[in-house]
């Protein structure tokens, strides 16, 4: 049984390049290739989260002009020349020193961290680390649940999330009969809002993505270009 939305899988599916999802994540990448255009080459950025396919996929696997550190709990092996997989935690980037990259980036992986507490550290080692910093996560706000796909999953009692998640599958995950596990399915998603975004990265420029009028997800931007993300946050608003 299947308590999502089946079309709205079918949307979300990042292996089809042509699925909603992909075409919003290439516009949201359009904004960020813009704000970093006129900083000096080589470029250095951290990818926290990132994956090889992401970068690929986005044309910037195999640049000479360009040098990615991807950072996952387990590396991935490495396919190109200038996407080099580290290992590493998301809250602790001890191994690196201040202003090491001159971009720290993130998409969509700030809201798998389980707790706001989390969340505060991996912010602040992005901005710690990063000259400048470009940070994406779903919108608390938006009624659809992007990794359920449940409209106003995220505004349910934990509780009663835990007992759907135990029976059905709900969007990528379950059903997962184990309440431990269950619960750790459920609590590791913890989606942010506007102010708690803010409240972590209290100099950035929030840009909004947003779909039907609606805020679908928010981008913190910030470090020594800040102010030069004006016109992408100006563009992001007509998505």
């Amino acid at each position: 049984m299947e308590f999502s939305i089946p079309n709205v899988r079918h949307l979300a599916d990042d292996e089809n390049a042509s699925s909603f999802s992909n075409k919003l994540r290439a516009k949201r990448f359009r904004l960020f290739e813009a704000w970093a255009a006129s900083m000096p080459r080589p470029l250095r950025i951290l990818d926290v989260g990132g994956t090889n396919d992401f970068w690929e996929k986005r044309n910037w696997a195999g640049r000479s002009d360009v040098k990615i550190f991807s950072l996952n709990m387990v590396a991935e092996k490495q396919r190109y020349e200038n996407i080099e997989p580290l290992t590493g935690d998301a809250t602790n980037l001890s191994q690196f020193a201040d202003g090491s990259f001159d971009i720290a980036f993130s998409n969509s992986v700030i809201e798998h961290l389980f707790t706001y507490e989390s969340q505060r550290l991996m912010a602040k080692e992005i901005q710690r680390v990063g000259k400048n910093f470009w940070v994406q996560t779903p919108n608390f706000w938006f009624p659809m649940e992007p990794h359920f796909q449940i409209p106003g999953w995220q505004w349910m009692p934990l509780e009663i999330r835990i007992a759907i998640i135990r029976r059905t599958k709900c969007g990528w995950r379950g059903p997962c009969p184990d309440a431990i596990a269950a619960r750790r399915l459920v609590e590791e998603v913890r989606l942010l809002s506007r102010s708690a975004l803010q409240a972590i990265f209290p100099g950035a420029k929030l840009i909004p993505e947003r779909f039907c009028g609606l805020v679908k997800s928010w981008t913190a931007v910030g470090g020594s270009l800040r102010n030069s993300c004006n016109s992408a946050s100006r563009s992001a608003e007509i998505i």
